[in-house]
């Protein structure tokens, strides 16, 4: 129970990050020459860094940005990809054979390459970042929906709505969307974890949030400087990322096979109503 727990716990405190400024006043950027490098205590719980800023507010700001980016990113992609991934399976012909190979070619490619080849033709800052990941991150929920719908566009409540003369966006979004909405909730958690490693990874890079601004990716590219006089530097960032998005794929596993079990005693429960 514990283990199941500690998910949730560290996504909650990820969660507060974004009402902590209102209730606090931080000073991400207040420069204090006279803590330079200075190591936790009771003052700053986290230490302070290189140009005497708090880390421990420094790792809050880091928590606005990546929950920013992620449920940003994920929401743009999650809504085109299943636009996208919906229309091709329902009209097909030439459309979907152009979606189809759209997503082969984008799937040929390393999303992180595409990724940072675009971020750094936008140029570095929030928004451009945001869009850059987007161009990326269509293509799982754009597969994933044209899948389902393919599987469940034949069904007799969907046929029937088709002859009635329901408008196709109203039978995608009222008949078939509820049907499919499980395994696209499983892949927005995987994808916010990849965007908050992505986002990360890219500032880290230089080519994403740029400093002053707090990221958890350059912070940690600030602090690797300064590796064997001041680790916390590095260790508070790395940390908080790594058990965010430990917990995100953990959440996401745990979402999987609660929807897999129920599915199964569904099976069965069909089975015996057969019988």
């Amino acid at each position: 129970m514990k283990r199941n727990l500690f998910p949730a716990i560290v996504i909650v405190a990820w969660l507060i990050a974004m009402l902590i400024p209102a209730m606090m006043h931080l000073q991400p950027d207040k420069i204090d020459l006279q803590g330079i490098l200075a190591s936790p205590g009771t003052e700053h719980l986290l230490g302070q860094d290189e140009l005497g800023r708090s880390v421990l507010h420094r790792l809050i700001e880091g928590a606005q940005t990546s929950l920013l980016v992620s449920v940003s990113v994920t929401f743009i992609v999650a809504l085109t990809g299943i636009i996208i991934g919906a229309a091709a399976a329902w009209s097909g012909g030439w459309f979907e054979h152009l979606v189809v190979r759209l997503i082969d070619l984008f799937m040929a490619f390393p999303g992180i390459l595409l990724a940072i080849a675009l971020a750094g033709i936008l140029g570095p800052g929030i928004s451009n970042l945001v869009i850059a990941l987007s161009i990326v991150g269509w293509v799982g929920f754009a597969r994933l929906t044209r899948a389902q719908v393919l599987v469940l566009k034949h069904r007799d409540h969907v046929q029937a709505a088709h002859a009635l003369g329901t408008p196709v966006p109203v039978i995608i979004f009222q008949h078939l969307l509820p049907l499919i909405s499980a395994p696209l909730v499983v892949e927005a958690t995987f994808t916010i974890a990849s965007v908050i490693i992505a986002e990360a990874g890219l500032s880290f890079l230089g080519i994403g949030i740029q400093p002053p601004e707090a990221s958890w990716g350059n912070m940690i590219k600030e602090g690797s400087r300064y590796l064997l006089v001041a680790p916390h530097l590095v260790l508070a960032p790395g940390i908080a990322l790594a058990l965010v998005v430990l917990s995100i794929n953990r959440l996401g596993d745990q979402l999987r096979d609660q929807l897999d079990r129920r599915a199964s005693l569904n099976v069965i429960g069909g089975k015996e109503n057969i019988r």
